[in-house]
């Protein structure tokens, strides 16, 4: 046996050992590779505390308002992984989302994230304009896939919450050599499962900063009552 194959050598320093790891299930996937970057692992944030403090491959930064360009500056400025941006697609249409998909290139973003409502002509807007992966996501059955690829789209985003290993699978016999990215789902069996389906990339959703605070501060008045000691 080649040990050589099996040691990898780790360094993580006395202060930053408290990191969110990604559930290892995720590394059974194939990956997605994107301007020489091999991506497996995503994290679903757009906390940039979170995102300094993964082991993630990258980051999908898609949240519930209108996208801004001083917000994915911050995430670009703070991350030091890739990092896919949301440019809208939903409420925001048009020649807006191709202004912002262009700002997110230009700030070194590695794809452009477009909501499940996004028209198709705004799709080709977009495609007109960039350089890097538009990211569309897919959210059921009833969508239009080939029409999604036509207009621009590199690759899916599935979301469709229980019903994801299954879309992904319907997906991946009708497209077999389409970049899928796949929601995993709240467990290791999930994930596998999507896995298997066809996912190319996982997204995993992290615990909020105020789940992550619930158990240290625990930890920190047990400490200050005398119950444990610290290490």
């Amino acid at each position: 046996m080649d040990m050589r194959a099996e040691f990898i050598p780790e360094f993580s320093g006395n202060l930053r050992q408290h990191m969110l790891r990604l559930p290892e299930e995720i590394r059974q996937c194939r990956g997605i590779r994107i301007f020489g970057k091999r991506i497996k692992s995503i994290i679903f944030t757009t906390d940039v505390a979170i995102i300094r403090n993964s082991n993630a491959d990258a980051v999908i930064a898609v949240y519930p308002f209108t996208p801004q360009p001083v917000i994915t500056h911050a995430l670009m400025m703070a991350a030091d992984i890739p990092v896919f941006c949301g440019v809208g697609g939903g409420t925001t249409t048009g020649r807006r989302v191709a202004n912002l998909a262009l700002h997110a290139e230009y700030q070194g973003a590695i794809g452009v994230v477009l909501n499940a409502p996004s028209s198709n002509d705004t799709v080709i807007t977009v495609a007109e304009n960039i350089d890097i992966p538009i990211v569309i996501t897919v959210v059921s059955e009833k969508d239009d896939i080939e029409s999604r690829l036509r207009a621009g789209a590199s690759i899916l985003n599935v979301a469709a919450a229980h019903d994801t290993p299954q879309l992904v699978r319907s997906i991946r016999q009708k497209f077999p050599n389409i970049a899928i990215i796949a929601t995993g789902g709240p467990s290791p069996a999930n994930i596998l499962e999507t896995i298997e389906a066809g996912a190319n990339a996982i997204t995993w959703s992290p615990p909020s900063n105020g789940e992550l605070f619930k158990d240290m501060m625990e930890r920190y008045r047990r400490q200050s009552r005398g119950d444990i000691f610290p290490e």
